[in-house]
């Protein structure tokens, strides 16, 4: 079984792979840089939706004094992150969806900074607009798409962005391939592209691991 990846794993990720019999292709469809940032205006607590977003908080040079605040996240492996720095998070959940449900029925009378990316999905910010709640936005990494042309074709494409698989479809189409997805949000963006989409139990890359070995054993 031919298996691409849309971005380059790790090597356990990738060995579990390989243990399991697959003929692996890795490929960065997105690439992200940090951007240039004030800490300015910083609310009562802080919201990341994602590990990029915190690698570049924690890359500038007064982010010290962010860990007063209380954080809320998206994402296990971006609370781990948070905390090993040394940040009080509240909560974290799968999806920012659940995250904002979360901010607006138990915790609208606060005030909050969102630490985000330049193609941040419009989930998040809506959800709090819309409830009243008070938050400012401040960017902090640019994602870029890197589109290639993959000219071998595989049995199945590991996706783990929307961003991942609009840069995939702008040299490539999608026919027959079994499609695994990082999660819900990931998987909308495939709605009209193919019906052969199988989205991770967790959204972490493990778990979409563990789908691909599942499927195909």
């Amino acid at each position: 079984m031919r298996i691409l990846s849309t971005k380059k794993l790790l090597d356990n990720q990738k060995q579990e792979l390989l243990k399991a019999n697959f003929d692996l292709t890795e490929v960065d469809f997105i690439s992200t840089q940090h951007s240039h940032f004030e800490l300015n205006e910083i609310n009562e607590n802080l919201i990341f939706t994602s590990q990029n977003a915190v690698l570049s908080v924690l890359d500038h040079p007064d982010f010290e004094a962010l860990k007063s605040k209380n954080v809320f996240c998206v994402g296990l492996k971006t609370k781990i992150l948070l905390s090993e720095a040394g940040f009080n998070v509240i909560a974290y959940t799968g999806y920012a969806a659940d995250l904002a449900e979360i901010i607006t029925l138990i915790y609208a009378s606060e005030s909050y900074t969102f630490f985000s990316g330049n193609l941040r999905r419009e989930t998040l910010p809506v959800a709090l607009k819309e409830a009243g709640v008070k938050f400012n936005e401040i960017e902090v990494y640019q994602t870029t798409l890197t589109p290639q042309k993959i000219k071998t074709p595989v049995d199945a494409i590991l996706f783990f962005s929307p961003s991942g698989i609009e840069s995939y479809l702008k040299d490539n189409t999608i026919k027959k391939e079994m499609c695994f997805c990082i999660g819900e949000t990931t998987a909308s963006a495939l709605e009209k592209v193919t019906k052969n989409i199988i989205i991770a139990d967790q959204p972490t890359i493990e778990d979409v691991i563990e789908d691909v070995i599942a499927e195909y054993k």
